[in-house]
């Protein structure tokens, strides 16, 4: 399927469907749609009200190729090059995600869907996917949103708030963000852990304390003044059991 689509694609089925002899699959393959979407609008349960936008007048088909695919059922319409060409327009934006009239009576059942499964996820990250504000997570996370009984859970995806691309990305860019947190944790934790035995070891035996020093050999002066000093402190009772 071709990246490139017609104007109004839903309106220029309707055109080919009333117009043409093109086949389901054809139409729904040119503009963009499912096979059973395009027989819903030949059913007329599909694209009520809607006019037919003629892709000849504007210059998106040609009746040449009209005429060759509903010769050939297995031939693939392509859309006419443009004459005038518009430049790309900038993807940059800013703010929250702009969310249709229609659906924002849902963002608080995909804020609660969110908080309940990827508690991960920042306020910032939160606004960015479904639209929301600040203030409105914060109530809707503590239960005090005016309608905090009636909400319901809901994915963001389903309600079309926003695209599986988007919720995915952001959810990996909190799991890096948790993992880099953890990976701090760790280093925080081993630098208060204790040092190798082989390291301990080393310093007990640089501080260890050294032993007596051997005795050093005595003088005859030394030990002459050594035995009169015991002499002199010696009781008479002592002196006599030495003579005996």
């Amino acid at each position: 399927m071709s990246d490139r689509r017609p104007l109004m694609p839903k309106a220029t089925a309707v055109w080919l469907v009333e117009n043409t002899a093109l086949s389901f699959d054809q139409i729904a393959e040119f503009c963009g749609l499912h096979p059973l979407e395009v027989k819903g609008i030949a059913d007329g349960e599909v694209a009520q009200g809607i006019k037919g936008m003629d892709p000849v007048t504007n210059g998106q088909l040609t009746r040449e190729e009209i005429a060759r695919a509903e010769k050939d059922g297995k031939y693939k319409l392509q859309l006419a090059e443009s004459k005038v060409q518009l430049p790309p327009l900038p993807q940059t934006r800013k703010g929250p995600r702009y969310t249709p009239v229609s659906r924002r009576h849902d963002r608080p059942n995909a804020v609660l869907w969110i908080l309940r499964n990827h508690p991960e996820l920042k306020d910032s990250q939160i606004m960015r996917l479904v639209g929301t504000t600040k203030p409105t997570i914060a109530q809707i996370r503590d239960r005090t949103h005016w309608n905090s009984a009636q909400l319901t859970p809901q994915d963001p995806v389903t309600l079309g708030l926003c695209s599986q691309v988007d919720l995915d990305a952001e959810v990996k860019k909190a799991a890096r963000r948790a993992g880099g947190d953890r990976k701090e944790a760790g280093d925080e934790e081993r630098a208060g852990t204790l040092l190798p035995t082989s390291e301990t070891t080393a310093r007990a035996e640089i501080l260890a304390p050294k032993g007596p020093e051997e005795a050093a050999e005595e003088t005859p002066e030394q030990e002459q003044a050594r035995v009169l000093a015991k002499l002199k402190g010696m009781t008479p009772k002592d002196k006599d059991q030495d003579e005996e």
